[in-house]
């Protein structure tokens, strides 16, 4: 590792080593400064007291606000996922086809529901569907978070499955195609397997962006953890409320990040083989019989 390092960057001098320390040691020390700060003001004003915080531990709390909220942001971004998924390889594999008309039609629907913010098109289908009557009301608030982080995170997939196959080496598309099958069953069979390995990291990284964008579902009444915390501060105190709500979503989101980085090391380690280096014989060497 330190000499794929050194290939990439100059190894620092002692100057440059010390440079970094001293860095290394003012940064922590205004991170310390700017806490201790922000403790300090809090106290002043009563908010790090045992009754601004008795009401998080309590049992209505957690019962009829936290666990209902964050079963609600799980529900959502688990339905959310599964349909990006499904949106994101059918409108990927469409941007790969042969026929112009079909890549073209799934270029435009991509480019355009990544252009759009996801609270826009929440809110469109909030308004849009309960206009039509579509559905009870009650289900209206999650179909409309599911169907806004859907169609984005969807086209972003869409756009990591495009950008996966392009970077794979084009003999094995030439190799397909030399066998005899089909530029789809190539992509199928071939490709799209390789690509998805490959950016597997990419989209566990869009699933964390996908759990934090359900709260923006609080916009359209939509019961999830944000909202929840909200309506339990309201009553009691908002910023100690929303501060548990802000460590549940930093909790689930460093699981999140930390099996993406586990998966890319492991997947890393998978793909990239370990050659055994042996020492070469002595030129003009007798070799050994057995």
């Amino acid at each position: 590792m330190k000499a794929n390092l050194n290939v990439l960057f100059d190894a620092q001098g002692p100057r440059g080593r010390r440079l970094t320390l001293i860095f290394n040691v003012v940064g922590l020390a205004l991170a310390a400064v700017v806490v201790w700060w922000l403790l300090a003001t809090l106290a002043d004003r009563g908010q790090l007291s045992w009754e601004r915080w008795s009401f998080v531990f309590t049992a209505n709390a957690w019962e009829n606000f936290y666990l209902p909220g964050l079963m609600s942001t799980l529900k959502a971004a688990l339905v959310s996922i599964v349909t990006s998924v499904a949106f994101g390889l059918l409108f990927g594999m469409g941007r790969l086809a042969p026929n112009a008309l079909v890549r073209g039609v799934c270029t435009v629907v991509v480019e355009f529901f990544r252009a759009v913010p996801v609270l826009l098109m929440m809110i469109f289908f909030w308004l849009w569907i309960g206009f039509l009557d579509l559905v009870p009301p009650s289900d209206l608030p999650f179909l409309a978070v599911v169907l806004g982080l859907t169609f984005y995170n969807g086209s972003v997939i869409a756009e990591l499955v495009r950008s996966g196959v392009h970077q794979l080496p084009k003999g094995q598309s030439e190799a397909g195609l030399a066998v005899g099958l089909s530029h789809g069953q190539v992509l199928r069979i071939i490709q799209l397997p390789q690509a998805l390995v490959a950016m597997l990291p990419s989209m566990l990284s869009q699933f964390v962006v996908i759990l934090k964008d359900t709260a923006l579902g609080i916009i359209i009444t939509y019961p999830e953890l944000l909202d929840s915390a909200r309506r339990l501060g309201a009553a009691n105190s908002m910023l100690q409320s929303l501060l548990v709500a802000a460590v549940a979503f930093i909790v689930i989101n460093f699981v999140l990040t930390s099996a993406a980085n586990w998966l890319s090391g492991y997947l890393s380690t998978r793909t990239s083989g370990r050659t055994k280096i042996t020492a070469a014989p002595a030129v003009g060497a007798p070799e050994k019989v057995a």
